[in-house]
């Protein structure tokens, strides 16, 4: 027989956790398309009443967010320029009704290669915090997402949270996203760039990461270290190479051929690095 259980505490959560299989059930709008015709047949984990697994908080360490904190909520929240990208991610993924009702957690644990949030918070150096009985890990972003739907969760454990380190939380970052159309549309593919400014007026540091475009979002190493010294005002598009896209893996579907995603790539990072080093327009991200 199907169970269905609504816990009101993270412990109650872990204990049910520990004492059997569920599937855990955050903002759903993953898990009711994924269904189809199907009857639900799965043990349900319900935590959209757990208030501890929500909002954005701020610590001497860095930033965390609740893992079932919603992207409207993410959106609309006042954090450092360095977060831009991952609060435009968060106006991009799915309808306004999506984005009322999905969570963070949920993106990450659906790994999706076509997860908005996963890029953004690729260039933020991201960390998962995971949880069971037990033990609490901190995964990197590269650590737990494995591959196609496949994650590093272990049984009787759950995403509680997603940490962004203050190191990482420096310069400016932007996020540029291809589809079929400006809306309500799956990634052909997306990138993400924070670039940080030292006093001379050069790169201290940059971060660049690709989505949909393999099975699991890339940061592009090589041309981070070719973006480190350009002077922050000249054209970083220039600095941006076919050859900084051999360890992407992009696919043929319906969307688009491997070819144009390769191709795209290369034209979207170009603009993301550029919007990440360009100083905000006028009320840009206004909430």
């Amino acid at each position: 027989m199907t169970r269905y259980a609504r816990p009101e505490t993270v412990e109650e959560a872990l204990h049910l956790l520990g004492d059997g299989v569920w599937r855990i059930l955050a903002g759903g709008t993953d898990f009711y398309p994924s269904l189809g015709d199907r009857p639900v047949r799965d043990h349900i984990l319900d935590v959209s009443a757990l208030a501890a697994l929500r909002g954005i908080g701020e610590t001497d360490a860095g930033f965390v967010f609740g893992a079932a904190t919603r992207w409207i909520d993410i959106a609309r929240h006042d954090l450092p320029p360095a977060f831009d990208a991952l609060r435009q991610a968060a106006r991009e993924v799915g309808s306004i009704q999506i984005q009322n009702a999905g969570t963070i957690g949920g993106n990450l644990c659906n790994a999706s290669p076509a997860a908005d949030g996963v890029p953004a918070l690729m260039v933020l150096d991201a960390t998962v915090e995971v949880r069971s009985r037990e033990s609490t890990r901190h995964l990197g972003l590269s650590d737990f997402i494995l591959g196609n739907r496949r994650t590093a969760l272990r049984p009787g454990e759950m995403v509680t949270a997603v940490n962004v380190p203050k190191r990482a939380a420096r310069g400016r970052s932007a996020f540029v996203k291809l589809g079929a159309r400006r809306y309500l549309v799956i990634s052909i593919a997306m990138a993400a760039a924070r670039i940080e400014a030292g006093p001379d007026g050069t790169i201290a540091n940059a971060a660049v990461s690709v989505g949909a475009c393999s099975a699991v979002a890339q940061r592009l190493g090589f041309l981070e270290d070719a973006l480190v010294g350009r002077p922050i005002d000249g054209d970083l598009g220039e600095a941006v190479h076919v050859s900084d896209f051999a360890a992407l893996s992009p696919i043929d579907d319906v969307r688009g051929s491997a070819a144009y995603r390769r191709e795209a790539a290369v034209e979207i990072v170009r603009r993301a690095v550029r919007a990440a080093a360009a100083r905000p327009a006028s009320g840009e991200l206004a909430a």
